[in-house]
């Protein structure tokens, strides 16, 4: 007998909250259902916070279930203020919908398209931005109580520097999102980020109260560091999922240096590897447990990038850190006129997000020049090809041009 997909997902650490739980895993194995999930367009690219996102959906699909992914085109205007210590800035109309069509793109990149289950991506804008706000206001803000909203903790660190009537607006929106996925492709099922149960408890009570029919709703853990602090940040800033903004080597270096106690939750959330095969993997210690976060940066790498780009990825991380290969390292090439010392070039290379960041390294005797120590920040490049090197986890060859 098959395995229940709420089982699995719990299994791997996928499911933080789920309401009605029962009620929801007899579905589950009784019936295929329709669930969605939706993903901010705040940037025109996702980022690796998404990614277990994206993975839980197509797990839903694998299982033989109807995923759906919305793209915020109209939430995106408003920007959820859930946890924010201050307001979304605004970005343009063209902005908006150049975001949106590249997230689209990305979204199916992760799909089967020739499932009979194809994912379907949506856009909220095409629903919210036509319904006329006084309809609105009846049809769903007479169902959210003030008084409550108030009480959620996504807003409280909001009201303290104030928050805006249309940030107010989103959680009625979100809900009114699952009310029309309910109503136009019969979904049920509701997945997201754990700081988003707020927003997505307001849509499955709606539901319930305008439609009198159940619905369901789990959230995903978001992906955190051993400290407890969110995971995505890299050096140059976040670690996107588009290898234009974030070089398919940072990416694998990126799982590669996770920290150990990560890497076995991490295998069973981001990868599709079976859970006996990963801990078969991870069940090793001292230099042999690089091997399992080689492992895990290269599943991760192929899933996101493709397989050819995993192995090149691999390949430069060991020519760089292993066989002292420059004719294999990863290359970042800078304009030769925007550097003239070893502060430019780290933030030139993004190696550093900042000059300030990268002072701090040189004054710590963390940045290297063809494996020698460099000890002055005034430090002049007289060459035009040089392997650079911070701290003992980033090797990367420089090419002035």
């Amino acid at each position: 007998m098959a395995k229940n997909i709420l089982d699995e997902l719990k299994e791997r650490g996928l499911v933080k909250q789920t309401i009605y739980e029962e009620d929801l895993r007899k579905l589950l194995e009784n019936e295929k259902v329709v669930c969605y999930c939706g993903f901010d367009p705040s940037a025109d690219s996702l980022h690796i916070g998404n990614l277990v996102a994206l993975l839980t959906l197509k797990r839903m699909q694998d299982a033989g279930h109807q995923p759906i992914a919305l793209v915020g085109g109209a939430t995106g205007r408003i920007g959820d203020p859930s946890f924010r210590n201050d307001m979304r800035p605004m970005m343009s109309e063209e902005q908006r919908l150049v975001n949106i069509e590249k997230i689209k793109k990305q979204i199916e990149n992760f799909f089967d398209p020739k499932a009979p289950n194809k994912v379907i991506i949506v856009n909220n804008d095409d629903w919210i931005g036509k319904i006329k706000y006084v309809d609105f206001l009846n049809e769903v803000g007479l169902h959210f109580s003030v008084n409550r909203m108030l009480t959620h903790e996504c807003f409280k660190t909001r009201m303290e520097n104030g928050l805006s009537f249309l940030e107010f607006n989103y959680m009625p929106m979100q809900g009114y999102d699952f009310l029309h996925l309910f109503k136009n492709y019969n979904c049920v099922y509701e997945l997201g980020g754990d700081d988003q149960w707020a927003n997505i408890i307001a849509g499955v009570e709606l539901i319930r109260r305008k439609e009198g029919k159940p619905a369901f709703a789990s959230t995903i853990p978001l992906l955190t560091k051993a400290d407890g602090t969110k995971m995505g940040k890299s050096a140059g800033g976040a670690v996107w999922l588009d290898g234009n903004k974030f070089s398919d080597y940072d990416f694998y270096q990126y799982f590669r240096n996770i920290e150990d106690e990560k890497v076995e939750e991490l295998f069973k959330m981001l990868t599709f590897l079976p859970l006996d095969e990963i801990k078969e993997i991870c069940n090793c210690k001292g230099k042999e447990f690089n091997k399992a976060k080689e492992r895990l940066a290269f599943e991760i790498t192929k899933i996101v990038r493709g397989e050819e780009n995993a192995k090149k990825a691999m390949e430069q991380a060991k020519a760089a850190f292993e066989q002292n290969d420059e004719s294999n390292m990863p290359v970042i090439e800078v304009e030769k006129q925007k550097v003239t010392n070893i502060i430019d070039v780290l933030v030139e290379t993004k190696i550093c997000a900042s000059r300030g960041d990268a002072k701090r390294l040189v004054n710590e005797n963390a940045i290297k020049v063809n494996n020698e120590t460099i000890y002055s920040i005034d430090y002049k490049i007289d060459k035009d090809e040089f392997v650079l090197q911070k701290g003992k986890k980033s090797i990367q060859k420089v090419v002035l041009k």
